[in-house]
């Protein structure tokens, strides 16, 4: 007998939020509800080029009735719209997939085995199926499951002057 796996609160105002984004012209990156201390959090990250305060107004607008109607959440939040920012998650296989070349923080759930640390600066060069192949700096490559991952990070060198 297959298992009817319930959806939690982010994928329920995931699946609200898509055609909000579509219309919009904004891309939905990733949907978190989370807490921190006593309040809770429903925060959505949109990217688009270009974006503005103003995209992220525009889709806090559109969202706050279709919640307010869906009513998926029952207990008191604030509701955050941003970008995913510089040093973005990269969430989904298409994420990591968009960034191909670029240097990302990666962080294990465990350091992977001939290691000593968990978190290290790596350029994603592929992924398939859900595993991921990365360079270290000096040339090394190492091949791994994204489901070993806390998260994967977009890395940016805030020293850097741009040259």
């Amino acid at each position: 007998m297959a298992e009817n796996k319930k959806k939690n609160t982010a994928q329920i105002c995931a699946e609200l939020a898509l055609p909000v984004a579509e219309e919009l012209g904004v891309e939905l990156w990733d949907v978190r509800f989370e807490k921190e201390g006593t309040e809770w959090f429903l925060r959505f990250f949109i990217d688009k080029e270009g974006l503005t305060i103003e995209d992220c107004e525009n889709f806090s607008h559109a969202m706050d009735p279709i919640l307010d109607e869906a009513d998926p959440i029952d207990k008191h939040y604030c509701l955050e719209v941003s970008s995913p920012g510089i040093e973005r998650k990269l969430i989904t296989e298409e994420h990591v997939r968009r960034y191909l070349g670029y240097l990302a923080t990666v962080r294990f759930i465990r350091a992977p085995e001939g290691y000593n640390q968990r978190e290290f600066l790596l350029q994603l060069n592929d992924i398939k199926d859900g595993v991921i192949t990365a360079e270290f700096e000096d040339g090394t490559l190492i091949t791994f499951p994204k489901s070993d991952t806390a998260y994967i990070k977009l890395y940016y060198d805030f020293d850097s002057d741009g040259e």
